[in-house]
């Protein structure tokens, strides 16, 4: 049984008789998509962990992509009707569109273990243990056999559109040159199944010899990383023209280590 979003007003904290809850089936994987509080927050959705396994996409509270103006919400891809919905009760609907995206992409949506979003977004749940992660909505049951605590919550970042699933990856930068600069780097993926665009790895003061680590959300699973694009940036001009490289760049893959 999937709960998509399962309803907070008049059920969250109820008898387990009158809500949805892991004694229901089987098998009860929920997906939290606007576990906010109703008060002052207008959640539609509860926050407590009820199945067997429970996803919380984003944190499980304000789902990427919601925050749009009214307007351009409203006149959506997806037609007039659609936007409408979503402008009402857009984190809340988010809980579907995702588990329809993940019929697509049977190895997508992989959620991480972890004590709370905060310390998934830190990177203190990474990479997937050894049996593997499970896929958040349709192929969810793939994992049933594996399950060795009472409750399981699961966290993983979605992107704010469609498609929805996001691959992680830890990426580090050992940085090469003369002398410290002011800067970005970015850094793109290129792999066996795909590229990614650039994502930052760090902003601000750049130090030759230091070593610079990121957690990315990229929008393609690039399977055997094949090359790294590394690019850095001085936001100012410098009439000295600074030199920067990459000594080395480590590429892990949330997957499978």
């Amino acid at each position: 049984y999937s709960g998509l979003d399962p309803a907070q007003p008049y059920f969250q904290g109820t008898p387990t008789e009158v809500r949805l809850d892991k004694s229901d089936a089987d098998f009860v994987d929920i997906i939290h998509t606007d576990s906010a509080p109703t008060i002052p927050n207008l959640g539609f959705g509860m926050s407590p962990a009820i199945g067997h396994m429970d996803f919380y996409p984003n944190g499980g509270e304000q789902m990427p992509g919601c925050g749009k103006n009214p307007v351009s919400q409203i006149v959506d891809l997806d037609g007039i009707w659609e936007g409408t919905r979503d402008f009402v009760a857009c984190n809340h609907l988010r809980s579907y569109k995702y588990y329809s995206d993940s019929i697509i992409y049977p190895n997508g949506f992989l959620g991480y273990s972890c004590a709370s979003y905060d310390l998934f977004q830190s990177g203190k749940c990474f990479p997937c243990p050894q049996e593997g992660c499970p896929n958040m909505g349709h192929y969810a049951d793939k994992f049933k056999g594996k399950i060795t605590k009472d409750f399981l919550k699961l966290y993983l970042n979605t992107g704010e559109a469609r498609d929805f699933p996001l691959w992680r990856y830890k990426v580090t930068v050992t940085l090469s040159g003369k002398r410290k600069v002011r800067g970005y780097v970015n850094v793109a993926l290129y792999g066996s199944d795909g590229n990614t665009k650039q994502h930052q790895i760090t902003k601000g003061t750049l130090k030759p010899d230091n070593t610079y680590t990121a957690y990315i959300d990229a929008e393609v699973n690039v399977g055997k990383v094949t090359k790294v694009k590394f690019l850095w940036n001085n936001n100012l001009i410098n009439p000295t023209l600074p030199k920067l490289g990459a000594s080395t760049i480590t590429v892990e893959s949330g997957q499978n280590g």
